[in-house]
């Protein structure tokens, strides 16, 4: 029985789209990290040989800032071209680590998401709630705003993470990916509002755990929107596109993002948005439940 949110099916009562130009809501969240160069490395994209997997890892630490360096740019780009707003899910060790990187993400005006320290477990971490205030404090020292949004490194919590996102203001939280649409989740410092985060689109499941062809990815947002289709008559839907730099900002990669979203730029129905005009659309309809 899932401990944080009650199961339900679908809403007697449909939500409306209200100020909302389109009933298709893209939100595409560009995951910055922090991968330390003295550490084993959090993914991989080829193991050692006979499994000799030795710190460094120059191999897996140059695929990773690959997407730093190139494929950062390239989102980021994206986001001009098309001049739609876009989330950074960003680990805020980013800030010291690639300042060039924060100001460019300042500079575009991409929603900042809390998304830990460095690509670190909340389970592995010395004290969790230090980790998440520090994550917090950083980048709200940068950029100026405290985030209201997290996402968990690997989407890996602990069995207390909800109640303390929740203790230190924490609004939305994209870890628990179980519902099309936001819901709101019990913590013991009141509610906590879980927002969708398509985990069959993710470039890192697609691509580094499933090692799908690049094709794949834009069958699967076809086919999901051949399902969309007949239910956004009823009630809104939301297409979250996880991205990270190192595996869609390549380039054989990119240009197929290029292509869906220039699809998706030419449906009507279509509304880009980030992960506060998601939560508040929401909340103005199903306020927070006392």
């Amino acid at each position: 029985m899932n401990p944080r949110i009650p199961y339900r099916l679908p809403r007697t009562q449909p939500l409306q789209r209200g100020d909302l130009p389109g009933s298709l809501l893209v939100h595409l969240v560009v995951n910055v990290e922090y991968w330390p160069f003295e550490k084993p490395m959090p993914r991989k994209l080829m193991g050692g040989p006979h499994g000799d997997d030795t710190v460094p890892d120059v191999l897996n630490y140059g695929w990773y800032e690959y997407g730093m360096r190139c494929g950062l740019p390239r989102l980021l780009a994206l986001g001009r071209e098309f001049g739609i707003p876009m989330s950074a899910s960003t680990n805020s060790s980013v800030i010291g680590a690639y300042p060039e990187a924060a100001e460019a993400i300042a500079a575009a005006g991409w929603e900042w998401i809390a998304h830990g320290v460095t690509q670190t477990s909340l389970p592995k971490e010395n004290d969790e709630m230090a980790a998440i205030q520090r994550a917090l404090d950083e980048i709200q020292a940068f950029s100026g705003v405290r985030p209201r949004g997290w996402l968990s490194p690997g989407l890996r919590e602990s069995l207390r993470t909800p109640d303390l996102l929740g203790q230190a203001g924490v609004e939305y939280v994209f870890d628990w990916a179980l519902d099309d649409l936001p819901c709101w989740m019990d913590t013991t410092h009141g509610s906590l509002l879980a927002m969708p985060y398509g985990l069959e689109l993710n470039d890192s499941v697609l691509f580094a755990e499933q090692t799908q062809p690049t094709a794949e990815y834009e069958h699967r947002i076809a086919d999901t929107l051949s399902v969309y289709e007949a239910e956004i008559q009823a009630e809104p839907r939301i297409l979250t596109l996880p991205l990270h730099p190192h595996l869609m900002g390549v380039p054989h990669r990119y240009a197929a993002l290029r292509r869906v979203i220039g699809m998706l730029m030419e449906r009507p129905d279509t509304t880009f948005v980030t992960g506060a005009r998601i939560a508040d659309w929401f909340i103005a309809q199903v306020p927070v439940p006392r």
